[in-house]
């Protein structure tokens, strides 16, 4: 057996396609709703965190810092030194600088519209 932990955060930030074939290729943003998944088989059996696979402050630390340095109200493209900073491009860059930080991390989930999510998995 497993747990599967969620913590959502939230951003804005524009960001242009330059290769896209349609209007994104055009400077536009979008309110940016993403998860952090973790899991873990095993629960904290001293400390702090006892019955948890991991406190939820832990993801909220992890991400804090990107949202504030990199994320929030940033145009993607110069904030993350990205070209072409899609959806998946973002998941992906996100995954790479929490997952250090928190070893349980097995996905990051990303919103880029109400219809539109990406899945970035190991």
């Amino acid at each position: 057996m497993e747990w599967t932990l969620e913590k959502e955060f939230r951003f804005e930030a524009s960001h242009v396609l330059p290769r896209h074939g349609g209007k994104c290729a055009r400077l536009h943003g979008h309110s940016w709703r993403g998860r952090l998944v973790c899991r873990g088989a095993t629960l904290q059996s001293t400390g702090p965190s006892v019955g948890m696979v991991l406190d939820y402050g832990e993801l909220s630390a992890a991400i804090r810092p990107l949202l504030d340095q990199f994320l929030d109200h940033y145009h993607l493209n110069d904030s993350l030194q990205l070209e072409n900073p899609t959806s998946e491009e973002v998941a992906r860059w996100i995954f790479d600088r929490v997952k250090p930080m928190v070893p349980q991390l097995i996905s990051v989930v990303l919103d880029e519209t109400c219809t539109s999510r990406c899945v970035y998995a190991e």
